[in-house]
């Protein structure tokens, strides 16, 4: 072989080389990402798809979907009139758990329907949740399976009161009206 064929060969492995580093930091970037954005949601998805590159697609999509819609920050009166439910409902827990759990519940999907969010199925609505929440999502699939479990009728008590914490949690992250908000 020649020099100039030797030259020419480590030219094209240096810049394959090169190229092949470029692709692995891109993808380490854009792993990090996800999990700075995603939190403990992004093991959640990496858990339920059983593999990372799914969960990150999958991730992704749930981004773009998000980022499509019109998220706003409630009113200063919308949050005052939630903040008002919110207190009957706890009050409420006292004397029937099983039906203040789901008003909580209730509640929580009319304070998302007014900041933007489509309330369609609960796994749809958690995802949607998990994109700017990421960090109460599990509170909000905690209290949903109480929920479940007290349509059953064999939910415990103190079962009810951890889903009325956890919906407390999902509400109050979804009221607050410090957050930066897209629209």
């Amino acid at each position: 072989m020649n020099v100039t064929g030797i030259i020419v060969a480590i030219v094209v492995v240096v810049i394959l080389v090169a190229i092949g580093a470029w692709w692995f930091t891109r993808e380490q970037r854009k792993r990090q990402h996800l999990r700075e954005q995603f939190g403990p949601e992004y093991d959640h998805a990496v858990e339920t798809y059983g593999e990372r590159r799914e969960a990150e697609h999958a991730l992704e999509a749930r981004a773009e979907r998000v980022a499509a819609l019109h998220i706003r920050s409630l009113s200063p009166d919308q949050s005052a009139r939630y903040g008002e439910e919110w207190r009957q409902v706890q009050a409420h827990f006292v004397d029937d758990p099983e039906h203040a759990i789901h008003d909580a519940d209730r509640l929580c999907g009319e304070v998302m329907s007014a900041r933007g969010y489509p309330v369609g199925d609960f796994e749809q609505r958690a995802a949607d949740i998990s994109v700017d929440h990421p960090d109460v999502v599990e509170h909000y699939r905690a209290a949903h399976a109480v929920a479940v479990e007290a349509d059953r009728g064999s939910a415990a008590t103190e079962q009810l009161r951890q889903a009325m914490v956890h919906y407390r949690t999902l509400f109050e992250e979804l009221i607050d009206s410090r957050e930066t908000v897209r629209g």
